[in-house]
């Protein structure tokens, strides 16, 4: 039986500040650029079709600011960035960027990742997830509200095509164990080609967040997963 671990939220909504600009940007461009959730995404064929001229399909899960989603939608002009968030400023943010910019390979969905996975993501419809320092909940009460968690490699394995990625990353030492943890006794989907941590990817762009840690001698962790199976290109 599936197990759906998408009842346990793993954010809480905020009443967050935003900007006239971040406002403006919302309310103004989101319809342009959103996927609604509770579409009919069965087949990565019908996902690809919102991104003219894309071969290619990542899941940003969590983009925060945008700003790495940005540059990689730049870098990477034929793979379609489908970001997944729920705080509406950092979705006015980067829409306000895509019009600004004119980039056109990058679609956003406001809901929880885990509901949009569990029952929306088609079947091996992804060449790439990318979690890329999500909120570590460093309580031990709030543990379960943690993305990575028990069920989440199968929830995303089963998304991602053979011989695609999942890229993780995490400035919390205890939060990256407890991830290799979790993806070492759910390998039915994922493998780990490192056999752990592994070094940073050049093309992986730094976030501000990021960069604020660094600032503060904070040690980055990073998991490279790939998907079992014979690739299918």
């Amino acid at each position: 039986m599936q197990k759906d671990i998408s009842h346990i939220r793993s954010f809480v909504i905020r009443q967050t500040r935003m900007s006239e600009y971040q406002r403006r940007s919302f309310d103004t461009l989101y319809q342009d650029y959103a996927l609604s959730f509770g579409e009919e995404l069965s087949t990565r064929e019908q996902l690809l079709s919102a991104f003219p001229g894309c071969d290619r399909l990542v899941a940003e899960i969590g983009f925060g600011m945008g700003e790495a989603t940005v540059e990689l939608a730049e870098a990477f002009p034929h793979t379609a960035f489908l970001g997944i968030e729920v705080h509406k400023p950092g979705i006015g943010k980067l829409l306000g960027e895509l019009r600004t910019r004119s980039i056109l390979n990058v679609r956003v969905i406001r809901e929880d990742a885990m509901v949009v996975f569990e029952r929306m993501m088609a079947p091996e419809a992804l060449d790439g997830v990318h979690l890329f320092f999500p909120d570590p909940w460093p309580k031990k009460r709030h543990h379960k509200r943690r993305l990575v968690r028990p069920g989440f490699s199968a929830m995303v394995g089963r998304a991602l095509r053979p011989g695609a990625y999942a890229y993780l990353t995490t400035d919390v030492r205890e939060y990256a164990e407890h991830m290799l943890e979790v993806i070492g006794t759910d390998d039915e989907f994922l493998e780990n080609p490192s056999g752990g941590f592994c070094e940073p990817l050049s093309w992986r762009p730094r976030t501000a967040f990021e960069r604020k840690g660094l600032a503060r001698s904070h040690e980055i962790f990073e998991i490279f997963l790939k998907r079992r199976g014979e690739t299918t290109d």
